[in-house]
């Protein structure tokens, strides 16, 4: 499988399955040296040198900035980490998502675990927690995106509550964009387009004009969304990324236009709108990492330094805007101080115990 085209993927497979296979599993893309694929990256959203990443097999922290490192895995099950979330009014408290075992929550740092499975125990088998979304007014008020679906926590994880209602064409979710201006806007990105809810999730209206053709989405045809994000300056402008490219709308989804046609690469597998600078976006693929600081019009490569293109996850610091972190499939962890013009390799000896 490991040698399979994306086309002949998604011809065999169907878009769906094949969807959840490249988010599940540790599959190659190309251009791996046999170390651990960093699967996601948090950062500390007050302290740039604290860190969070999960692999396939192990959650990881550093303290320094990425020199060393500490394996944060026990007291978990060996079930592999999807997501993972910082609580961004209490840093201590951090949220793991997984493959098949719901989700966990430490209130140390990563040192414990404990399992917050409740509402969620009819969709843990086989099923992977692939986001957490905070509301920013709110810190116990949690989304989750899962492969079964939206669930929703009004306390801090201690029970979850499916929110579907209208979204019946699709059941993998794959991610979540809250509008930051309006905790009620809700877009998910699901392995058939953008569904959109303007009261917190209680109702979804499917919103594909411009995304996916209609009468599409229950097929293998259906767009894959692997990203949804909402622009913090003006948020009635949204950016989906898709396994076939990427999207913009600037009238809340009533209608969507494809950007980014210049990019080699239309799998897009990690996007970063800039936290600071209007209209400045990042994403990565197989062909490295690139940014557009016109909104999408226009792309530059930022793969200086890199030892190669195939990156699996992008993060920029919440303190220190350019201060970024990528992982690669399996080539290890970069940091760029400098917006991402330049990239290091930081040390990826992470402790298996």
């Amino acid at each position: 499988m490991a040698r399979l085209s994306i086309l002949e993927g998604v011809r065999t497979l169907g878009m769906t399955q094949f969807l959840a296979l490249l988010l599940l599993t540790s599959l190659s893309l190309g251009g791996c040296t046999g170390s651990d694929p960093i699967v996601v990256i948090e950062v500390h959203p007050t302290n740039p040198d604290i860190l969070y990443i999960a692999t396939n097999d192990y959650i990881y922290k550093t303290r320094d900035g990425g020199k060393t490192w500490s394996n944060l895995s026990k007291g978990m099950s060996y079930s592999r980490v999807i997501a993972l979330a910082i609580d961004p009014a209490y840093p201590a408290t951090v949220y793991a998502g997984t493959k098949g075992d719901a989700v966990y929550k430490s209130y140390d740092g990563g040192q414990r675990w404990t399992s917050m499975r409740v509402g969620l125990d009819d969709a843990t088998i086989s099923s992977v927690v692939n986001q957490f979304v905070f509301d920013p007014a709110d810190d116990t008020h949690i989304f989750l995106a899962t492969t079964m679906g939206v669930f929703e926590s009004k306390n801090a994880g201690e029970r979850w509550v499916k929110r579907m209602e209208g979204m019946k064409e699709v059941l993998m979710v794959v991610t979540l964009g809250m509008d930051p201006t309006r905790s009620s806007v809700l877009y998910a990105g699901t392995s058939g387009g953008v569904y959109k809810s303007s009261d917190q999730g209680a109702h979804w209206v499917q919103v594909n004009h411009g995304l996916v053709p209609e009468g599409l989405v229950k097929t293998s045809r259906a767009l894959g969304v692997t990203s949804v994000q909402v622009d913090p300056f003006t948020p009635d402008t949204v950016y989906a990324a898709t396994l076939a490219g990427l999207y913009k709308t600037t009238d809340g989804a009533a209608s969507w236009v494809r950007i980014g046609g210049s990019l080699q690469d239309q799998m897009i597998v990690a996007m970063v709108l800039d936290r600071v600078r209007a209209g400045v976006m990042y994403v990565a693929a197989r062909d490295g990492i690139h940014r557009s600081e016109d909104g999408g019009k226009t792309w530059a490569a930022l793969n200086e330094g890199l030892s190669t293109t195939n990156i699996r996850s992008l993060a920029q610091s919440a303190m220190n805007p350019r201060l970024f972190y990528a992982g690669t499939n399996g080539s290890g962890l970069y940091r760029s101080m400098d917006g991402g013009a330049h990239w290091e390799a930081l040390p990826s000896v992470f402790p298996k115990e």
